[in-house]
């Protein structure tokens, strides 16, 4: 798939033109289609999806404030390149948020939310495409949170998740990630439905915590290889 086909996608959605190509070019970076410190042309992508250059620019502005891209005023858009250093904040805060959203949660669960999260994670068995487990992970976080009503917490998690999206991707493809990442998950839905807080906090922090190691430590291979 390449960004003419995720063009042609998204824009058969009924969504605002700036909304949709935000969705595609995000796709596109979380799926490597566009590298890092790549410069996305702002008049290259407005032919490709049809339209003038505002709903481009409009589209990126969301992308920057996503942390995917950079907005420079004379070169233009370029790809956000995520450090060692970064990805530790955004991990620490990640596990701030996620656990306060957590603690909300819990004590409004409904067997229907558990029975939705446990369906998202019996498609997470079954899935091998990289993109699709990534998308599949943040389901099933979301549907565990979703319980809080805090939507802007929620949005404020969705986008740091968003922020490291394109490398947990790789390190799905390339780490024993995923098996280790579906058994606590099904312990943190276990918790969860027992609706036991304490430890749904603590295994969410180690799940979190680990997951954040591995990809500090990838991270730092790749600024070794520069």
């Amino acid at each position: 798939m390449n960004l003419n086909d995720l063009a042609a996608n998204v824009l058969q959605q009924q969504r605002s033109t700036p909304d949709l190509i935000a969705d595609a070019l995000r796709e596109a970076i979380l799926r490597g289609i566009f590298q890092e410190g790549q410069s996305l042309r702002q008049d290259e992508i407005a032919t490709q999806f049809g339209v003038s250059r505002i709903p481009v620019r409009e589209a990126l502005k969301q992308l920057e404030a996503e942390g995917l891209v950079t907005l420079h005023l004379n070169r233009g858009a370029i790809l956000s390149v995520l450090t060692a250093t970064e990805a530790q904040e955004i991990c620490e805060i990640r596990s701030a948020l996620e656990v306060k959203a957590m603690q909300l949660a819990i004590p409004k669960f409904r067997e229907t939310d558990i029975e939705k999260a446990a369906v998202i994670l019996s498609a997470t068995d079954q899935a091998t495409d990289a993109g699709v487990l990534a998308k599949l992970n943040w389901e099933f976080h979301a549907t565990l949170y979703a319980t809080a009503e805090r939507p802007r917490l929620l949005t404020m998690i969705k986008t740091l998740h968003v922020n490291c999206d394109r490398y947990v991707r790789v390190q799905m493809a390339q780490m024993d990630y995923q098996e280790r990442s579906q058994k606590e998950h099904y312990q943190l839905l276990d918790a969860c439905r027992k609706r036991d807080t304490k430890a749904a906090v603590r295994l969410l922090k180690r799940h979190i915590d680990i997951a954040g190691q591995q990809l500090i430590a990838y991270l730092q291979q790749i600024a070794q290889k520069r």
